[in-house]
C-alpha cells in the first residue's frame, strides 16, 4: 500500500543500498553523520505493531544487521537506532554511527550542537563510504 504526498512512499528517501521485496536500506546524506542508514518498510505503515509476526522479525533482523555492518565498518563509539514517524509517519528506523566529536555528542543528532564539525574525522568517515556500501550489499545479499 502506498499513500499520496508520503515522503518515504514516493522516494527512496535514501541513496538505496539494498532492496528487497519489503524494504529498503538507504545511505543518507548527511554532512555530519556519514554512514547514517536507514531501514525503510514498503508499505505505507505507521508502526511496528501493524506488521505481523513474520514481517516484524524480518524487519528486526534486517535492523540488526544493518548495525552491525555500520560498526564493523565505520567503527563508531555508538550506534543510535531511532523509529520516531513523528514527521513521516511511515515505518522506518535510523541507524546513525556516532562519535565522541560529531557535533551533537552526547545529545541526539536532532539536539543542540556541542561543537564545531570536525573536518578531519569526518574526511577519515567518508572515505569508509564505498567500503559500507560494498559490505551492505554483501550482507543483506540473502534478504530477497
Amino acid at each position: 500500500m502506498r499513500i499520496t504526498g508520503c515522503e518515504l512512499c514516493e522516494t527512496p528517501g535514501g541513496e538505496v543500498l539494498h532492496q528487497g521485496a519489503q524494504f529498503r536500506v538507504v545511505l543518507i546524506d548527511d554532512d555530519n553523520y556519514p554512514g547514517f542508514c536507514r531501514v525503510i518498510w514498503r508499505d505505507h505503515v505507521r508502526e511496528v505493531t501493524d506488521l505481523n509476526e513474520l514481517d516484524r522479525m524480518l524487519l528486526m533482523d534486517v535492523l540488526w544487521q544493518v548495525e552491525h555492518v555500520v560498526r564493523e565498518v565505520m567503527q563508531p563509539e555508538k550506534v543510535n537506532l531511532a523509529s520516531f514517524g513523528n514527521v513521516v509517519p511511515h515505518l522506518h528506523w535510523h541507524v546513525i554511527p556516532r562519535y565522541i566529536d560529531d557535533v551533537h555528542f552526547p545529545q541526539p543528532v536532532w539536539g543542540q550542537a556541542q561543537r564545531p564539525a570536525q573536518p578531519a574525522s569526518l574526511q577519515v568517515r567518508r572515505e569508509r563510504l564505498d567500503a559500507l556500501r560494498a559490505k551492505m550489499q554483501q550482507r543483506l545479499t540473502t534478504y530477497l
